[in-house]
């Protein structure tokens, strides 16, 4: 086992050895808009040599209630999935939002049941984000087999502040013999997508996407990678109206779910 700071005011974190088997949680804008990152992110773990156990009856994280104000469905929603992870395996989330949801909050959500603490906070502490998962238990390093390119990293807030994936998510990249990472001015703003935010408050997310996408554009990469969904769809789709009204047929900022680009880049699948 191995101790790392996490540099997110956490302090260090215990990563494991590398396991026989992890639980898979695939959150739901992979479940129901991107499903090819949650697939190749399960690819990626299983050609490590890493079986991949995806339970059935997982579903929402619960951020968008507990971030709302309705704790009651909150705890309704985390305290279904508790019997999930029967196993001692360590959870793997193809999204920081999501991981720490699981990891940081689900405690709090259920409430003040002390059974349903303990299962929560016990579920929290083998819960990690696919790249630092990659980086610190699996030390993940293949062969750039891809083009010379240079691509932008949008890490979402909650990945950044609370799982600390900004400098795994960098230490991939840089892993990537081939890929040169440029740094937006504005890297550490919020895209504006923020869950249910950007449909509570539509005009400011609109305002913080389009200063998003101009900061990235900026930087001359061809396209945008990132860990989480929601930021990606939010960048991505803005950046693609922006194109239609300004009369492009070629995707100005394409965006990938850092699976898939790594998936790619490194010999697709098996």
């Amino acid at each position: 086992m191995s101790t790392i700071s996490t540099g997110t005011g956490h302090g260090a974190r215990t990563y494991p050895l590398r396991p026989q088997a992890v639980y898979f949680y695939a959150t739901c804008l992979v479940d129901m808009f991107v499903p090819e990152a949650g697939m190749d992110a399960i690819t990626l773990l299983e050609r490590e040599g890493v079986r991949v156990i995806f339970p059935d009856n997982q579903t929402c994280c619960g951020q968008p209630a507990f971030t709302s104000g309705f704790p009651a469905e909150a705890r309704d929603v985390v305290a279904a999935q508790l019997d999930l992870f029967p196993e001692d395996y360590p959870i793997v989330v193809p999204s920081g939002s999501c991981a720490g949801m699981i990891r940081w909050h689900w405690e709090k959500a259920v409430g003040d049941d002390a059974g349903l603490k303990a299962r929560a906070a016990a579920i929290g502490a083998r819960t990690y984000e696919l790249a630092e998962f990659l980086v610190h238990v699996l030390d993940f390093k293949r062969p750039d087999q891809g083009a010379p390119t240079t691509v932008a990293l949008h890490t979402s807030c909650s990945a950044r502040r609370e799982m600390g994936t900004l400098l795994v998510g960098r230490e991939l990249l840089a892993r990537l013999g081939n890929v040169t990472l440029a740094v937006q001015d504005h890297e550490s703003e919020c895209c504006g997508f923020g869950g249910t935010f950007s449909l509570k408050h539509p005009d400011i997310s609109t305002a913080m996407v389009t200063d998003k996408v101009a900061s990235i554009k900026a930087t001359g990469a061809k396209q945008m990678v990132t860990a989480d969904c929601g930021c990606m769809l939010n960048i991505t789709k803005r950046a693609a109206l922006q194109d239609q009204e300004a009369g492009r047929a070629t995707p100005s900022l394409p965006g990938e779910h850092l699976a898939t680009f790594l998936l790619r880049r490194t010999g697709g699948k098996v």
